[in-house]
């Protein structure tokens, strides 16, 4: 019998995206405020600690028209075409080859082993992915670097955006076996709209036993107490039943510990 299914976001948690994303972010940010303001990564994660921003293409827009709009601008002063936006931030993120991709997503450490997730088989462990990323770019580090196979993930593409836990839920039935339907279920993320989803999951299947797992990301790590600290606070108050530095301290038995 599977003890519990576990589903992974992917950035921020499988590999560090404070180079690439949000490095993305504040180059597309400054781009459409005409050099301006360049949002700090403290910036935002007080975007994201609002937990509806999971996409950040959506966040970029939002700072640029926060920008604005404190200069005295309403949103419908600002002439901010949507999908300039988009494929200025893919510009960044993939790089100017459709084909080849040569941007910032190339030189994203990984934050755990291909060793992590057999472990997780070995235990009876069933996993997947719900991640806010584009299908293609999150095969290109779940495949590509950390040669995972038989994956079951739902991407952007696939289903509405977190906090919506419809993705989560997909990932869960694809995954369970019909017999050991209500098996305990983890979602481990880095933002608060990650364990949002997990608090919304919990509210419309009751049922079933959810755990939230945080886990900072590698930029809030090597930031001060202080910072640190209120990182952790947020994705406590959102739905986190305990808060990790990396994801490999969610260990066989960590998981057991947590639903039993």
């Amino acid at each position: 019998m599977k003890t519990a299914i576990v589903v992974f976001d992917i950035d921020g948690v499988i590999r560090d995206v404070g180079g690439s994303y949000r490095r993305a972010i504040a180059d597309t940010v400054e781009q459409f405020t005409n050099g301006a303001y360049r949002p700090t990564l403290t910036d935002i994660d007080y975007l994201k600690a609002e937990g509806i921003w999971n996409n950040d293409w959506e966040a970029s827009q939002e700072l640029v028209y926060r920008y604005f709009e404190a200069q005295g601008k309403t949103r419908t002063d600002i002439s901010l075409n949507y999908q300039q936006l988009i494929d200025f931030f893919q510009s960044r993120y993939r790089g100017l080859d459709p084909e080849e991709w040569t941007g910032y997503i190339c030189s994203e450490p990984l934050l755990c082993t291909p060793n992590y997730f057999k472990n997780l088989t070995e235990n009876q462990i069933l996993w997947g992915f719900f991640s806010g990323a584009m299908r293609d770019e999150a095969l290109y580090v779940l495949q590509g670097k950390l040669n995972l196979s038989s994956i079951v993930l739902r991407a952007m593409e696939d289903v509405p955006g977190k906090p919506d836990p419809t993705g989560l839920f997909e990932v869960i039935a694809e995954l369970e076996p019909e017999e050991h339907q209500h098996t305990p279920v983890l979602y481990v993320g880095d933002t608060v709209a990650d364990l949002y989803t997990v608090t919304q999951a919990k509210q419309l299947q009751p049922e079933r036993l959810w755990v939230g797992v945080g886990v900072l990301p590698p930029h809030i790590q090597q930031a001060d107490l202080e910072r640190r600290q209120g990182y952790q606070q947020n994705l406590e108050k959102a739905g986190a039943t305990i808060v990790l530095n990396q994801l490999e301290e969610l260990t066989p038995a960590k998981i057991k510990e947590l639903i039993s």
